[in-house]
């Protein structure tokens, strides 16, 4: 009997062992079919990551190229390019203490890892997953390496496992001596200066190893962040790093506290940069928009709305990194560029400005000289094809582009796109009744008057500031800043809930590059297109990389944009735009004047181009004559000469109502949403505003009004708003 029970135990041990391993079984076939593609997938990066190593030598590391930007005739426009192999440094001519402090910062165990450090990618799996983005790297100096020498910049997790992969093979290829060569030699620090000794020359004008301890730590600090640490720009920051390597280097015995004490007490003296004989608008242009097109095409997503200065301030860190690694690349790519520019138009645009603003009349008080700035888009593509920073100046090398790098306040040109369209889209007319009467603690009309009940023709054809106010009330500022937001206003996100924008009063302003591109919106029916010069990228293979086209979104109705263009052509026929009209195009236009006139702007377009000018100060100061409308009617008539003329298409026929309604019914879903959540938003907020936000807004509006006389509109209505113009750069190429 007991042999017999004994029995039973076996059969049944070796049942739920057997279910066991069955269970085990299934569990690895579904894993196994769940995870399969990418573990082939995986397979395949090692596969080729082995591959791009095997085939590197020591020349692959000293490579460069040159950058090519062409014109839309195909003409070169512009090169970028730098000259690291130049200054290529032998590791045995690099001092150890500026290796070190590479080390000490970058990557404390470079010379114990086989490439990668488990240690730091474990730390940054859980940061990242437990903020669910990539708020923490992991990356080793072989793994830098690695990714400028032989990866993109993308963030993915193919990217990723292939730098893992290029970075073991690397070690196992070349020493550590090596190594560390090659980093030193392809880092960026600022400015065009690539590796150590392209970085000691162009500092401090010695070799290498003529550097001090100091000097040694300085230029060190600057590749972490160059746009942050630029010590032409940013010298304070740079410093500060410095000192922050210093004490890493006297922690881990790398120097010696006397040396420390030595090199903390050491002042920088930078050496004279070399000037650079150029002045060119539309070349720090065309750079800039090259480096955005392959952050794009990198998957960069850009942004223009954010819900606090630390969300923004997040996303501008993010940005001026992803901006340096491809300006970069572009630098040594040898990438080929294909822009929209018209070197005819560009002439034209220039000519415009330097010949009108040839006429100003300095006053006796006037310290700075008065400058001007335009951007045309080709309405068919809806790219830049002539973009001018600045009147004609005898300086050496590249000055500030005040048409995509400075903000100013836009006056009333800024109400057809924030105000009137979308008051349009809700089943207004030209011919709608609105009130031009006195608001409590509101804007005030130019001439200090009011109409009563007016048009809503007449209101933009006068330009009206309380009407304009009244429009946005309705709307919410906060929808009526969405449109602008969609379409890449950059600095009005922090002004979406005041009522003051609705005639221009912003903290920052806006750009003529961002104007065009608005403008340009209304002109092509409510479809926007963000604003570039660059139509294509090619790699040194000739493969396309960026590609502009189809990148539409629609944002405005387009019979609200065909009524719109019909008012904006009665402002330039009857109303404030009366000098702008062009003998051989027709135009539609808007004015927009701040208060103490410290700003002008006209914005307009035919049916072939879309210009936006500004005039004004780069510190904020009267205009006495303002040439904004000169400046555009000379340009239209010029690049009119052969073009027929031609008009916009009318609005107003239930063929045309009909046929727009099908159109755009589906491609508007996307931004209307957004209106909706945003007013929800705004209900909330107004709830819950105190009145020092409310207070805030009624001084702003009210400060708006000026009875002056505008010079250029002899007998015409002066549209003002709050001035608070800003002046900031995004980084250039």
């Amino acid at each position: 009997m007991a042999k017999k029970k004994l029995s039973k135990k076996k059969r049944r041990r070796r049942l739920i062992r057997r279910l066991v391993l069955l269970i085990i079984l299934l569990a690895f076939v579904v894993t196994l079919a769940i995870f399969s593609p990418k573990i082939v997938k995986v397979i395949q990066l090692a596969q080729d990551a082995k591959e791009l190593v095997n085939d590197s030598s020591a020349d692959t590391f000293m490579a460069s190229g040159t950058t090519l930007i062409y014109d839309t005739d195909g003409n070169e426009l512009c090169s970028m390019m730098e000259s690291k192999d130049m200054y290529y440094i032998d590791i045995g001519q690099i001092p150890d203490t500026l290796a070190d402090a590479f080390v000490v910062m970058e990557d404390k165990d470079f010379y114990k890892h086989k490439g990668i450090d488990i240690k730091a990618i474990i730390r940054a799996v859980i940061a990242n997953t437990e903020n669910d983005e990539i708020v923490q790297g992991a990356s080793t100096i072989t793994q830098q390496l690695a990714k400028n020498i032989f990866l993109s910049q993308e963030v993915t997790w193919q990217r990723k496992v292939k730098e893992i992969f290029v970075a073991t093979y690397i070690e196992k290829k070349y020493s550590k001596n090596e190594i560390l060569e090659f980093y030193l030699n392809n880092i960026y620090f600022a400015n065009g200066y690539y590796g150590v000794g392209a970085a000691a020359r162009g500092y401090f004008d010695k070799e290498v190893n003529e550097l001090s301890l100091a000097e040694q730590v300085f230029i060190a600090a600057i590749p972490n962040s160059p746009t942050r640490y630029n010590p032409l720009t940013n010298y304070d920051n740079t410093m500060t790093r410095r000192n922050l390597i210093l004490e890493k280097l006297l922690e881990n015995n790398k120097i010696s506290q006397e040396d420390y004490d030595t090199a903390v007490n050491t002042q920088i003296v930078l050496a004279q940069q070399p000037e650079v004989s150029k002045n060119n608008s539309v070349e720090t242009y065309a750079r800039h928009c090259a480096i955005e097109g392959m952050m794009q095409a990198n998957g960069f997503v850009f942004r223009t709305d954010f819900s606090s200065d630390d969300d923004y301030n997040q996303y501008k860190d993010l940005y001026e990194q992803s901006y340096t690694l491809f300006q970069q690349k572009l630098l040594s790519g040898g990438y080929k560029v294909y822009t929209s520019i018209d070197m005819d138009l560009q002439q034209k645009l220039q000519d415009a400005i330097d010949d009108n603003l040839k006429g100003y009349t300095a006053m006796k008080d006037d310290v700075y000289e008065m400058q001007a700035a335009a951007t045309c888009i080709d309405n068919e593509t809806g790219n830049v094809v002539a973009i001018v920073g600045a009147r004609s100046q005898e300086l050496e090398g590249y000055t500030l582009n005040r048409a995509y790098q400075s903000y100013r306040q836009p006056g009333s040109s800024i109400k057809p796109i924030l105000d009137y369209v979308p008051y349009l889209e809700r089943g207004n007319t030209p011919d709608t009744i609105v009130k031009d009467e006195y608001i409590e603690n509101g804007p005030k009309n130019a001439d200090g008057t009011y109409m009563g009940s007016i048009t809503l023709r007449t209101a933009v054809n006068l330009s009206r500031n309380t009407v304009a106010w009244n429009v946005l009330k309705e709307i919410t500022p906060r929808v009526g800043s969405s449109y602008l937001l969609n379409q890449g206003f950059h600095k009005i996100w922090m002004d979406k809930d005041y009522d003051a924008i609705s005639i221009g009063g912003f903290t920052y302003g806006v750009s003529t590059e961002e104007m065009a591109g608005a403008y340009a919106t209304i002109v092509n029916d409510g479809q926007y297109r963000r604003v570039t010069c660059v139509s294509q990228i090619k790699n040194v293979r000739g493969k396309v990389i960026y590609d502009s086209s189809n990148r539409q979104q629609k944002i405005y109705d387009s019979d609200a944009c065909r009524m719109m263009t019909d008012m904006l052509k009665t402002a330039v026929t009857d109303g404030t735009g009366r000098e702008a009209a062009t003998n051989n195009a027709i135009v539609a236009g808007k004015t927009g004047t701040t208060n103490s006139n410290y700003d002008s702007w006209f914005c307009g377009y035919s049916a072939y181009y879309t210009v936006a000018v500004w005039q004004g100060y780069d510190y904020p100061a009267t205009i006495s004559q303002i040439y904004t409308k000169q400046i555009f009617r000379q340009f239209m008539e010029s690049a009119h000469k052969n073009l027929s003329k031609k008009d916009f298409p009318s609005y107003g026929k239930k063929s045309d109502v009909q046929e727009t309604t099908k159109e755009t019914e589906s491609e508007t879903e996307s931004v209307k949403e957004t209106q909706k959540q945003t007013q929800s938003e705004t209900q909330k907020s107004s709830q819950t505003q105190n009145p020092s936000q409310s207070q805030q807004e009624s001084q702003s509006g009210s400060s708006s009004g000026n009875t002056g006389t505008n010079p250029d509109n002899t007998g015409s209505t002066q549209e003002t708003t709050q001035s608070n113009n800003h002046t900031d750069k995004k980084p250039d190429a």
